[in-house]
């Protein structure tokens, strides 16, 4: 892992990939401070999946990296996210920021960061994307279901990325977009001075290749 980072780091390769070692074995390579891949941002985790019942890609951040994000970590992850998503021809991709209920709930903290991120995102806090929250999966993904609840968003049922509250709920839909719909998937890590190709043990080598293509595509 030693040698693969530090050709990395040495520019004589592109594209840092997972194989047969530990996360936690990457990742202690890649933030080493002597000749690691530390740019000083968040690492976060982003996949890109194919849903035959949705219209267009959709963008899923983050399942793999950061267990349970504050607000400055959500922060960091959109803006991972979207210069990611704007690298790949993204111009102002549509960021829902998901919870469990569209409205503003004191005691539920995800819905107190959306409604913070998106109030950022019209500041021009955050910028080169749209982003609502709090928002449902059903609102964030099917305009029927936002207009029925009489949502009024110009990301409810054309989202280009969902931002999860946590590892937990990103993990559980990631795994059954795979698993029961059957979506092909590409992934990877964010943040670093190279693409990181981070897929799951379980993902298919479709998926795998996917995601190389996926981080090739992604290099400035």
């Amino acid at each position: 892992m030693e040698q693969s980072v530090r050709m990395l780091s040495g520019r004589q390769a592109d594209i840092l990939m997972k194989g047969k070692v530990g996360t936690s074995s990457l990742l202690k390579a890649v933030l080493n401070k002597e000749w690691g891949l530390r740019t000083g941002s968040l690492l976060s985790h982003i996949a890109l999946f194919e849903v035959g019942t949705y219209h267009k890609l959709i963008g899923v951040t983050d399942v793999a990296m950061n267990i349970a994000p504050n607000l400055k970590d959500k922060i960091a992850i959109v803006n991972n996210s979207v210069s990611f998503l704007n690298r790949l021809g993204y111009v102002m991709p549509k960021v829902a920021v998901l919870g469990a209920v569209e409205m503003v709930n004191e005691n539920m903290e995800a819905t107190l960061h959306a409604a913070l991120l998106s109030k950022m995102n019209q500041r021009e806090q955050i910028r080169n994307c749209i982003i609502d929250g709090p928002l449902a999966f059903d609102n964030a993904v099917s305009l029927e279901s936002a207009q029925h609840k009489g949502i009024k968003s110009e990301v409810a049922g054309d989202t280009d990325l969902l931002l999860m509250p946590d590892i937990e709920v990103g993990n559980v839909l990631y795994k059954s977009l795979v698993f029961f719909a059957q979506a092909k998937v590409a992934s990877m890590i964010l943040g670093a001075k190279v693409p990181i190709v981070l897929t799951s043990r379980s993902d298919s080598e479709q998926a795998k290749y996917d995601s190389i293509l996926l981080a090739a595509a992604s290099i400035k």
